[in-house]
């Protein structure tokens, strides 16, 4: 759950010196301004908490649990590498699962994760095929999968090409390319 202490403390500090309240340092007031700060909160939640229940009024249990996986996936596409920050181009499939990739790297020593999510029950089934083509002129590179907290399953980090079939296991899954001074290219499939 998104956590709102933190949006909660912003307002209310703003409000405290909109209307020309203290600074920081005065021990009274931290303790009165703490309770308004958690009543303020609760009410925040409590509020937000009725909402979310009156719009889900009336849906049956699989709309409901459709609503939650949409959610999750949401949230899940965030920890993709965002477009800005690729060094190649991408092209999304179906899904955030499947779609194109490529680039190329000069000097790369970073992470970025290229496809996936947080589905629950993905639409277009458990399977998806990865293919990639990898040159590596310098450095070393990794195309990995990673699911849920387990460690990253290295797929392929050699000059060549690499095919196989993968069954995704529900919740987060991602695939992605490690590069320590990598300098090369990567052409990558995802269907």
């Amino acid at each position: 759950m998104m956590n709102f202490l933190p949006l909660c403390k912003a307002i209310i500090q703003h409000q405290r010196m909109s209307k020309g309240g203290y600074g920081f340092g005065a021990k009274n007031n931290r303790k009165v301004d703490d309770m308004c700060y958690r009543k303020k909160c609760f009410r925040f939640l409590s509020v937000s908490a009725l909402v979310s229940s009156l719009t889900l009024v009336g849906c049956s249990k699989n709309e409901i649990l459709d609503q939650y996986n949409n959610v999750v996936q949401s949230a899940g596409n965030t920890a993709l590498t965002s477009d800005f920050s690729l060094k190649g181009n991408r092209a999304y499939g179906e899904d955030c699962y499947t779609g194109t990739y490529t680039a190329d790297y000069k000097d790369f020593s970073k992470t970025e994760y290229l496809f996936g999510g947080t589905s629950i029950e993905r639409e277009n089934g458990k399977d998806i095929s990865v293919s990639c083509d990898l040159k590596i002129t310098e450095g070393t590179a990794q195309v990995f999968w990673v699911s849920g907290s387990d460690d990253p399953v290295i797929l392929f980090e050699a000059t060549g090409s690499y095919s196989e079939t993968i069954i995704l296991p529900e919740g987060g899954n991602y695939i992605g390319v490690i590069g320590n001074n990598f300098t090369g290219h990567l052409e990558m499939n995802i269907e």
